[in-house]
């Protein structure tokens, strides 16, 4: 069985994440998408320390579809180097309908 696993990205508001997000759902490459607005960003860019307004987008996905769905974040996001991370979800319940439910849409076109 394939496993699950959250894709983690910035985004610098929430219309570029659900914008990417509906592109995504679209092309079956997640089953689901929480994005949660109001993060404050401090972070080192070209030798200084910048702040910024942003939003997290949390992509519910398989690993047989993350890079994928990985690639396809590069293609969409308006950041240079993107914040893109992939965590595989241990301990899941093989037999959750939540975890086939992602499997059936991540992948499913």
């Amino acid at each position: 069985m394939d496993r699950v696993c959250l894709i983690y990205t910035c985004w610098p508001d929430t219309a570029s994440a659900e914008a990417a997000a509906a592109r995504l759902l679209d092309e079956n490459l997640c089953a689901c998408v929480n994005i949660l607005p109001g993060m404050v960003s401090l972070y080192r860019w070209q030798g200084k320390v910048e702040r910024a307004g942003e939003c997290i987008a949390l992509f519910k996905t398989t690993t047989q579809a993350a890079p994928m769905l990985t690639q396809r974040l590069v293609d969409l996001h308006p950041y240079d180097e993107p914040a893109i991370l992939c965590f595989p979800v241990d301990g899941e319940l093989s037999a959750s309908g939540f975890v086939d439910w992602i499997a059936t849409q991540a992948g499913s076109a």
